[in-house]
């Protein structure tokens, strides 16, 4: 047997690409493989599979920052984003691949992606009062993220993964003026998406 029986909790996202038939791979791939490498290694804790559909695990206080990593990553390229849906729950079954791991936390994540339909990013847990705030405030900041264009989506990917760095310091490093990166992160609603992973983290901590 390639798994072992236990039961922690665990964050699944699964997810595709939106527009995938129009574009081709080598356009999103390797910007999708590199931000899934932050978060684990392949398959034991990423798999991309069916050409645009893919799982990650990671865990729950990580899970709303990595979504959001993968739609700005996505983003940096024309016309492409994706669906995605975070399943919280246990994990029973721990395989070599993460395709035949399996508990509660899969079975939330799949119900979740197949209830996607205008809204392309949402949460399911087994705790109500996580789900229903989070969920409202997720429907709200995509009226943002869906309108996130290549350079913002490029600006607000870089700070999420760095953090703790300056304005004069990400422009450094993305060759951009400083007033650029405000303004990009002004755009792209980074102060209010900095505090819903912070109100995420603060409701994910007091459930367990």
């Amino acid at each position: 047997m390639n798994y072992n029986i236990l039961y922690i909790m665990v964050a699944i996202i699964t997810g595709d690409i939106i527009n995938s038939t129009e574009t081709t791979p080598q356009i999103w791939l390797n910007a999708l493989k590199n931000v899934l490498n932050q978060f684990g290694k392949e398959p034991k804790h990423w798999e991309i599979y069916r050409g645009d559909s893919f799982q990650l695990e990671v865990k729950p206080n990580d899970a709303l920052k990595a979504a959001l990593l993968i739609k700005a990553s996505l983003k940096q390229y024309k016309e492409v984003d994706a669906r995605l849906a975070i399943g919280i729950g246990e994990k029973n079954y721990d395989s070599q691949k993460i395709t035949e791991s399996n508990g509660s936390a899969f079975v939330n994540s799949g119900q979740c992606f197949e209830q996607l339909k205008k809204i392309n990013l949402a949460i399911k847990s087994p705790f109500e009062e996580l789900d229903t705030p989070i969920n409202l405030m997720l429907e709200l900041a995509l009226l943002v993220i869906d309108s996130w264009k290549p350079t913002t989506s490029t600006i607000v990917r870089y700070t999420l993964e760095n953090p703790d760095q300056n304005q004069e310091v990400i422009a450094q490093h993305l060759n951009k003026s400083q007033s650029n990166i405000s303004e990009g992160l002004k755009r792209g609603g980074y102060d209010e998406i900095s505090k819903l992973l912070a109100y995420y983290e603060s409701l994910i901590q007091n459930l367990w």
